[in-house]
């Protein structure tokens, strides 16, 4: 927050304003008030007008003062659809405008009716004759011309952020427009949305440190959701529908960088009777779509690399593209070798307790993923980091299983879902047993989800889509928290690592 000792001398002139406007017996917090025309509106309204000319049509529009320039002849009242332009002439100016232009501060709220004409430089106007201030500001906006540049200062008070910068405004119109186009897509699509807890007696759908909070009532520890997957799943098994997706928070109590919040938006689409094949089509189809009707292009850049998502997804296997890093096959190779590879090309040595799938994903995690700029689907993935995947009928080693990678980051995780209730019930208890011995969160087996399995679920694929690097990709951020309206912060100085 800006010093008080700067501020509160600005402050305490404003408060005069205040008292000032009411001692005249105007409101300057009024609870309603009547505007005919966004500046939007107008604009389209009247795009073909020429320069110069002047219409005979009144409009009445409210907003707040970005600027006021001229001695006052001309504000820019920006109203959240986009900036209008007030004429206040200085020759013959009624008392009364002058009188409430006196009241007028940056940052403040106006409302302002008059006749729309465009200057003779093309600038759509409002020639004002009536103007009356709707709500004092009590702090002044950011400097005109660098706004609010401190990073860590726009996160804290992104409402200050808003004011300030358009860029922010942009980006996170284009990711609330991505919600919204995702939202219809899968709707027209005859997929239905549906909502599952965000407290859970147990947690699980992906493996994740958990948040725990406590139930006074119920006297019992509660988790707030990593995954609403295993939930989903029960609404299957129940016949509610063959289609239906979930879009909303999950909760990870683990690290924050660039690409992680502790607090995220997944999208989660179940499809009875497809597979892995289906989510994949419908993430090809859906992405550039959605894209196009966020930000009006499918073509997309970040870091100086630029991409058009109707190109296409290309499709790579993680085995075989370990094997490229690694220089050896690791289909074939033993254990030792894999490892001893790893070792080599990192420097840093592997505990010999890791199975043949870890080390396969963390080859691809440590020389491939950042690689993959434009749109990929990575399929071949080991069944043993996979546990909520069927196997592959031709190797068992190898999960239905694809990650879809853009701009070197991981964007979305579908399976070909595991409904066999034994063969899931031995990979929950095998997960247990590993995280006790790793010393991690204790994990508990879902006797209720398994149950669930028992009564049948129908052959699925299912999707999860991370809405927040979509957002990021969408915008041409390479933040997470520019795409996060109010993202998880340290509560006094100190930018998380």
């Amino acid at each position: 927050m800006p010093e008080k000792s700067t501020t509160q001398p600005l402050r305490e002139q404003r408060l005069a304003r205040v008292q000032a406007l009411r001692a005249k017996g105007s409101d300057p917090y009024p609870a309603r008030v009547e505007r005919t025309d966004s500046a939007f509106d107008l604009r389209a309204r009247f795009q073909a007008l020429d320069a110069g000319q002047t219409t005979v049509n009144r409009a009445c529009v409210a907003g707040r003062v970005m600027s006021v320039r001229n001695s006052g002849m001309f504000l820019d009242l920006y109203d959240g659809t986009a900036k209008l332009q007030l004429f206040l002439p200085i020759e013959g100016r009624d008392p009364s405008l002058a009188a409430v232009l006196a009241d007028i501060d940056l940052g403040d709220f106006v409302s302002a009716s008059g006749v729309v004409r465009r200057t003779k430089r093309g600038e759509l106007t409002l020639d004002v004759d009536s103007l009356r201030v709707i709500v004092k500001a009590l702090l002044a906006p950011p400097e005109k011309f660098h706004g609010l540049t401190n990073t860590e200062l726009r996160y804290r008070q992104r409402y200050v952020d808003l004011i300030a910068n358009e860029t922010t405004r942009n980006t996170l119109l284009t990711r609330f427009r991505l919600v919204a186009a995702i939202r219809g897509y899968l709707t027209r699509a005859g997929y239905l949305e549906v909502e599952t807890p965000m407290l859970q007696p147990i947690y699980g759908g992906a493996t994740a440190r958990p948040f725990t909070t406590h139930h006074n009532v119920l006297d019992m520890e509660l988790y707030l959701r990593i995954a609403p997957e295993l939930y989903l799943k029960r609404l299957l098994v129940g016949g509610l529908s063959d289609k239906l997706f979930e879009l909303n928070r999950n909760f990870r109590n683990e690290g924050i960088t660039t690409k992680h919040n502790p607090e995220f938006t997944m999208l989660e689409v179940y499809h009875a009777y497809g597979d892995m094949t289906t989510m994949m089509d419908l993430l090809a189809a859906m992405i550039p779509e959605v894209v196009m009707q966020a930000t009006g292009s499918t073509r997309v850049s970040c870091g100086g690399a630029t991409i058009d998502l109707q190109d296409g997804f290309r499709k790579v296997s993680m085995v075989g593209e370990a094997s490229r890093a690694l220089g050896i096959d690791v289909s074939t190779a033993d254990l030792a070798s894999v490892r001893g590879a790893i070792e080599q090309h990192t420097g840093v040595p592997i505990d010999d307790g890791e199975s043949w799938g870890a080390l396969v994903q963390l080859a691809f995690e440590s020389f491939v993923e950042g690689q993959l700029q434009e749109p990929t689907h990575v399929v071949d993935f080991p069944a043993d980091v996979s546990p909520l995947a069927k196997r592959s009928p031709a190797d068992p080693r190898i999960a239905e299983r694809f990650e879809t990678y853009c701009f070197g980051m991981e964007i979305a995780n579908a399976f070909s879902e595991m409904n066999d209730p034994i063969a899931q019930r031995a990979i929950f208890e095998a997960q247990a047993a590993s995280a006790t011995d790793d010393g991690e969160t204790p994990r508990e087996v879902d006797e209720d989800f398994l149950t669930a399995l028992e009564y049948g679920m129908p052959p699925a694929g299912g999707l999860g889509l991370g809405i927040d690097r979509l957002a990021m990709i969408a915008s041409g951020t390479s933040s997470i928290r520019e795409v996060i309206a109010f993202p998880t912060l340290r509560p006094t100085g100190g930018q998380p690592k």
